[in-house]
């Protein structure tokens, strides 16, 4: 009997449970029950302890524990590849599901410490000015949702699909409910024991629902988040819970997908492009057993070429070696259970009253090291639709297996016509080299649609490939696909936070968000805050230089020096007339090197680096005898590691009363 993971404890459900047996033999491995747990309490658990074990965490300190987690479970992939084997899944199959899973967590840990700053909120967008004087200005911030991340996942990862969601909730400071597909759930429950076990996070940041969800939606409120994945149907009857329209619950949905890659006129036989179509719609029939939300389920091509893409196709799909996951020459394992492969065939059946099979048999299959009928195995199957302008079934259904339609089109256009009647899907492909052709299409086509790859010779190397969701790109789609959206980096991050707009003035500003707005109190220390380590610094500590006054021999010689003898500078006649410019002015980069000499204490310090600088604007041109001086403030610290942290200076640059230029300086200082 499998276990849930529920307030802090692996518990067992009440009764027998569902069986679940292997996709490979068809024998009963585990059962899955959650009858008796109290779903009322493990929310409560999740929000009155897990919360805020995380919440009292810095954006930095929680990407540390996705990447502990990250390299615990690295550590232990063998032990979940010999699991995955009973979901029919190939080792090749299992790496996608594993190692992806893993590598996501890396990668949010990695995006957490680089892109987030080392505390509790994020500041989102600049300041807003709201009044004339100055002292009424608004800001917007991000913080965590107070509430319970609930996820429930599909069949087909069940280790990706948990933690893809995981990672983005937990750096966003909220914990998780998960609940994974009862098919493959022992999968997920062995990866959910690995990481209670390693004790990396807190207590309540983690809970595991095995078997039905009962009464859970009963008790979710505004301040909860539901993120699924899995067919239309079951995210239309979660979306009609009262609970989620009364309380306002934010839903995140990915349903079914009816994916296309269109292959380009110019991609002929013999052209790098058509092999690489030929290729990665093989690849998507037969990775996972077709049984991915991103997988090619519709294939457009210029009528010409279609007899020429069934040929090459169904050769290709020949030479597929289907058989016992676990061994070595198995390219194609089993379908994850012997229900989904009923439900396959009958979608395939579907599908044939508009279009013929071309490649594969749904009722024989040989397999090597198993029984064909014992286990969830398949044909790969190839349909050709000769008249997709009035099929329907072609552009709904969707055989969430190794199935997919080959479609003629006469023009872009109609290309175009045609995917978009798949009416929103996760993710479309264009492989073509010629950049009209792949603009057309993807302005016509990027509104159905949430990721678009478009495949070349130039990038075929390195590319990911058509199916593949990456943790910095968007994963969803509108339409049938869903509507909703995860990953995306820091964005993922963003749907378990609650932007609010602040209103008040800059001193007060300033003091909530830690980060200095012009009009906010100034101060100023005995030395120069340069001599100052990165904790003795102050918000708001200001240093203002000595002016310089800019010469023309300063303008000329700068010109000379570097190169850039632009007219702005050099020709007085040539500026006559010029809408910016009243005659010869100072090169907007030997302001910046003027502003460095006046503010740089040059002597060894705890200034460790420049290391950039952001939002420069020049505002007011300067010309020769015309005198400058700088404002440098701290305006925001962002420890980094055991050594140094960020320091972010508000640099302005005024002459006179006039302000020539604004940026914003980053430095590295030692503690």
């Amino acid at each position: 009997m499998l276990q849930s993971y529920a307030r802090d404890a692996w518990v067992s459900g009440n009764g027998g449970g569902a069986d679940i047996r292997s996709a490979v033999t068809g024998k009963l491995i585990a059962q899955a029950s959650s009858a008796g747990l109290d779903m009322g309490a493990m929310m409560a658990h999740a929000r009155n302890v897990g919360g805020p074990n995380l919440r009292k965490l810095t954006f930095h300190e929680r990407a540390d524990l996705l990447k502990k987690v990250a390299a615990y479970l690295g550590e232990r992939k063998p032990a979940l590849y010999a699991l995955s084997t009973e979901t029919g899944a190939t080792l090749a199959d299992s790496k996608v599901d594993i190692d992806g899973g893993i590598i996501t967590l890396g990668v949010y840990a990695s995006k957490g410490k680089r892109e987030l700053p080392n505390d509790t909120f994020v500041i989102d967008g600049p300041v807003e000015g709201l009044s004339r004087g100055g002292t009424f200005i608004g800001q917007h911030i991000r913080t965590s949702l107070k509430g319970v991340a609930v996820h429930i996942n599909a069949f087909n990862f069940p280790v990706w699909g948990l933690l893809e969601k995981l990672a983005p909730s937990l750096l966003a400071g909220v914990p998780v409910i998960a609940k994974p597909a009862t098919a493959t759930a022992y999968l997920a429950e062995a990866m959910v024991r690995m990481v209670i076990e390693s004790g990396i996070l807190p207590p309540g940041a983690l809970q595991l629902i095995v078997g039905s969800t009962n009464d859970l939606f009963d008790h979710l409120t505004g301040q909860d988040v539901v993120s699924f994945t899995g067919s239309a149907d079951t995210a239309a009857m979660l979306q009609r819970h009262p609970v989620i329209g009364r309380e306002a619950v934010r839903f995140i949905a990915e349903r079914d997908s009816l994916n296309a890659s269109i292959l380009g006129p110019d991609a002929i036989p013999g052209t790098p492009e058509f092999d690489l179509f030929v290729k990665g719609v093989r690849t998507e029939m037969t990775v996972k057993s077709g049984q991915k939300c991103t997988a090619i389920r519709r294939i457009l091509a210029p009528k010409a070429q279609v007899p020429a893409l069934i040929e090459a196709l169904s050769a290709a799909l020949a030479k597929v070696r289907i058989g016992h996951p676990g061994l070595e020459t198995t390219q194609m394992g089993a379908l994850a259970s012997l229900g989904q492969r009923k439900d396959v065939l009958e979608k395939v059946q579907a599908l044939q009253a508009e279009a013929r099979i071309v490649y594969g048999d749904p009722n024989k299959v040989t397999v090597d090291g198993a029984d064909a009928t014992e286990g969830a195995f398949v044909s790969p199957i190839l349909l050709h639709c000769a008249d997709p302008a009035s099929a329907k079934a072609v552009h709904s259904v969707e055989a969430f297996g190794p199935v997919s339609t080959i479609i003629g089109y006469d023009s872009l256009e109609q290309a175009a016509e045609l995917t978009r009647r798949g009416e929103g899907s996760l993710v479309a492909s264009v492989v073509t080299h010629d950049p009209a052709v792949a603009r057309s299409l993807v302005m016509d086509i990027a509104s159905h649609h949430g990721r678009l790859l478009v495949l070349d010779r130039d990038c075929a190397k390195e590319s990911t490939g058509h199916g593949s969701p990456l943790p910095h790109l968007v994963h969803g789609g509108p339409g049938r696909a869903g509507g909703g959206e995860e990953l995306g980096g820091v964005r993922g991050v963003f749907h378990y936070m609650q932007r609010t707009a602040l209103q008040g003035s800059p001193r007060m500003l300033t003091a909530i968000t830690k980060s200095w707005i012009k009009g906010a109190p100034e101060t100023a220390k005995d030395e120069h805050p340069f001599r100052y380590g990165f904790n003795a610094l102050d918000v708001g500590q200001t240093f203002r230089s000595k002016e310089r006054v800019v010469t023309l021999e300063d303008i000329e010689h700068f010109a000379h020096f570097t190169g850039d003898t632009f007219y702005a500078h050099m020709d007085e006649e040539a500026v006559k007339g010029h809408p910016f410019f009243p005659g010869r002015v100072a090169h907007g980069y030997l302001l910046l090197s003027f502003a460095a000499g006046l503010f740089v204490e040059p002597k060894r310090g705890p200034v460790l680096a420049n290391y950039g600088l952001d939002n420069l604007r020049f505002l007011k041109p300067i010309q020769p005898g015309e005198p400058i001086a700088v404002r440098l403030t701290v305006k925001s610290k962002n420890p980094r590691n055991a050594d140094y942290g960020e320091v972010r200076w508000d640099v302005e640059i005024v002459s006179g009363e006039a302000t020539a230029a604004t940026y914003e300086l980053l430095t590295m200082n030692a503690y």
